[in-house]
């Protein structure tokens, strides 16, 4: 373990300065990349908000949609384990490594990387179905659990096809491209929401069987979000083929850091998975009656039906500036880190380690005070129509709440975690979010007696500052109270800033509220306060000279 600058600048004497790579990997290709991939993932969450539009109108929040969220929780967790989570993080730093020494045989661990990947994910989509086939088989089944069964037979191919995708992107990010990994989930959401509108609206199937044409295009999207990531391959040189160097020295240091990333890289996903299957089971519903027994006492469940979509909504919409700018902002500067490690260049990584984590405090603050300012008039504006009813939107805004009040969290973990993989430590995020995951567990089976869906929320929302503090500490332990240099200034002025912000939007929703209620007058008020509560925050981020103000307007503040 390093300690303090004595340290640091022994590591330092190993710096690079000549390379013609090193002279791309300077602070203006993090804020390009940073840029271009938030450009995208903003165009990205809107279909993604149109998407969960029409899910809301034509599903509604009761038990299609609760099991429609199940089945894709499977492929999209399998994305974030072996996908965009462990895989594409332990090959980020490695294969950047390679292409340092060796660009070919880059290429081939790259490939080497896909071939393994898509071998073992095809043998677990291939028990998956035989184990769902046994059910069917040999089991009685309720409705409800025949139609998260099939679905999830349906879409677990798909598992297949988005891993091999967020594979691809991050070879693709380290050679700095950044806007076709950025723009596949747009595919996705296009593909759904076609899906819902003309199978709903153009052939009028109903609810019941129309869940079931989604899925199927969830299938077609990863064919055409796979086709989209070869063309930029190529045109860099990299030709995925089936490849077999496994007893490569780089291929065997990725599986040393990907088992403990498998679980320090997901952990709010994790604990968001948490969250869903407590929601199913300790919901109550027509099928299973408000009661149930438990060592022979009877209990009435906590939550009904309708928990678990309202968890998806919710989430959905935290998840929104989260991915707009805390993952873009992660994923941008998840190679710079990378290269800086690979040099051994820990001056410029501290530094680059420290802005990281201030910039991700300068956008999460404003986020959370935006979010839980207008989280009912969003909550109406976006899910109130069809199925969705005023009490959904009421029950929805309420986890939002919570789930809202851990963005710092959710934000810093992004950029935290990170900052250890790129030095190829994979243990300390993994023993991290071990803690992290079980305390969530704990909290969320106490919280729900008290606070329903809600106590989910809010259990997950401080997991995600537990695993933070204890990632810093070992920050500090390794590095010194450089890596948090400028920490409580910039914390200070943002807070500042957002409290200006929060105060401009109060003043507004007041001075709006002779306006008639309706759908309409509701996307007045958001139209409103919304822009002019960012402008207010801007400009109180200009006049408190926020450095962190760089990363939007590429000017010095």
């Amino acid at each position: 373990m390093l300690g303090g600058a004595g340290r640091l600048a022994w590591h330092a004497k190993r710096n690079c300065s000549s390379t013609s790579l090193e002279r791309r990997i300077r602070q203006p290709d993090m804020i390009k990349g940073f840029r271009q991939i938030a450009s995208l993932t903003v165009i990205s969450r809107i279909f993604g908000m149109l998407r969960d539009m029409a899910f809301a109108y034509f599903l509604g929040a009761a038990g299609l949609m609760d099991g429609w969220v199940i089945a894709f929780k499977i492929p999209n967790l399998a994305r974030r384990l072996f996908g965009e989570g462990a895989a594409s993080s332990s090959l980020i730093p490695v294969y950047s490594e390679q292409l340092q020494k060796d660009p070919e045989a880059a290429k081939k661990l790259a490939c080497t990387v896909v071939t393994v990947i898509f071998i073992i994910l095809a043998g677990l989509v291939l028990l998956g179905e035989g184990i769902i086939w046994s059910y069917y088989r040999f089991f009685s089944i309720y409705p409800g659990t025949d139609l998260k069964l099939t679905l999830s037979g349906i879409m677990l191919p798909y598992t297949i096809l988005i891993c091999v995708v967020a594979i691809l992107a991050g070879i693709l990010n380290a050679h700095r491209h950044f806007a076709m990994p950025a723009a596949a989930p747009i595919v996705l959401n296009i593909f759904i929401i076609s899906s819902l509108c003309i199978g709903g609206w153009g052939f009028g199937i109903q609810p019941g069987s129309l869940v079931f044409v989604v899925a199927a295009a969830v299938l077609v999207a990863g064919l055409a979000q796979l086709f989209m990531q070869l063309r930029p391959l190529r045109a860099r040189g990299v030709y995925i083929r089936p490849a077999w160097q496994v007893r490569s020295e780089a291929f065997k240091k990725i599986i040393i850091l990907m088992g403990p990333m498998i679980l320090g890289l997901t952990v709010t996903q994790i604990n968001t998975l948490a969250d869903d299957f407590i929601a199913l089971w300790f919901s109550g519903s027509q099928e299973k009656g408000e009661i149930f027994s438990l060592f022979g006492r009877e209990i009435r469940y906590p939550m009904w039906e309708g928990a678990v979509s309202q968890l998806f909504y919710s989430q959905r919409l935290y998840q929104f500036p989260l991915g707009v700018l805390g993952i873009s902002l992660a994923t941008a500067i998840f190679p710079v880190m990378s290269a800086e490690a690979a040099r051994k260049d820990f001056n410029a990584l501290v530094k680059t380690i420290s802005r990281g984590i201030r910039a991700a405090v300068f956008v999460a603050l404003p986020a959370t005070a935006g979010l839980l300012l207008v989280r009912n008039l969003v909550v109406s504006v976006i899910f109130e129509r069809g199925r969705f009813t005023s009490s959904d939107t009421t029950l929805t805004a309420g986890v939002l709440l919570f789930y809202s009040l851990g963005l710092c969290g959710f934000f810093a973990q992004q950029v935290v975690t990170r900052a250890f993989y790129s030095m190829q430590d994979s243990k300390m995020p993994a023993r991290s979010a071990l803690v992290a995951v079980c305390v969530n567990i704990i909290l969320n089976l106490t919280l729900i007696w008290f606070m329903g869906t809600a106590g989910l929320a809010l259990s997950t929302a401080l997991c995600s500052y537990l695993q933070v503090v204890i990632l810093l500490l070992a920050l500090r332990r390794r590095f010194g109270s450089s890596v948090l240099d400028n920490m409580l200034a910039t914390l200070i002025k943002t807070l500042t800033a957002t409290i200006l912000m929060w105060m401009a939007g109060q003043c507004l929703l007041y001075l709006c509220r002779g306006l008639p209620d309706g759908t309409g007058f509701d996307v007045l008020r958001l139209a409103v306060v919304v822009p002019t509560a960012a402008v207010v925050y801007t400009v109180a981020a200009k006049l408190l000279h926020i450095e962190m103000l760089s990363l939007f307007s590429g000017k010095k503040p």
